[in-house]
């Protein structure tokens, strides 16, 4: 199965309906303090995103925003369960990074949750590093934040 990217904004029907998916799976690991951290995914403000496909139909996503001049922020990464294991979000953060160098970003930051335990695994073997919490995850106990500087090959930083 090859898996096709492709790059869109958050008003595609496909990252729309993943993000649903990624909201239901977070109020259940996130109990509580669901709605604490729900308010700061909304969607609407994001405009790069990427869909992930198998054949079609679509099985990961996963975006960025503008943070500062030189950082985006990591933000609704999803992979449905049936196509994890599969190189799928590996492929779309690696797409994230791309593209944000190609916009001469040279910064990435995240914040996940300390109980999304394959999520913090993931962010380390791809070379993030826990940074203090920044912005409104300052404060929050169960915030974990991550940084990785962008290495732009072409220009040989």
């Amino acid at each position: 199965m090859m898996l096709k990217l492709v790059r869109t904004n958050s008003e595609h029907s496909d990252f729309i309906y993943l993000v649903k998916q990624l909201d239901a799976y977070l109020k259940v690991t996130d109990g509580d303090e669901h709605d604490f951290y729900n308010q700061f995914n909304n969607i609407d403000v994001i405009k790069n995103t990427i869909v992930a496909y198998f054949d079609n139909k679509p099985v990961g996503c996963g975006a960025f925003k503008k943070y500062n001049s030189h950082t985006v922020e990591i933000k609704r990464m999803f992979t449905i369960s049936e196509s994890r294991e599969q190189g799928v979000a590996s492929e779309i953060l690696k797409a994230l990074e791309d593209w944000a160098k190609e916009l001469n970003y040279s910064v990435c930051i995240l914040e996940t949750g300390i109980r999304q335990v394959e999520a913090v695994h993931f962010y380390k073997k791809k070379s993030y590093k826990i940074t203090p919490n920044y912005g409104q995850y300052k404060h929050v106990e169960n915030s974990i934040c991550f940084k990785k500087e962008l290495i732009n090959n072409e220009k040989g930083q």
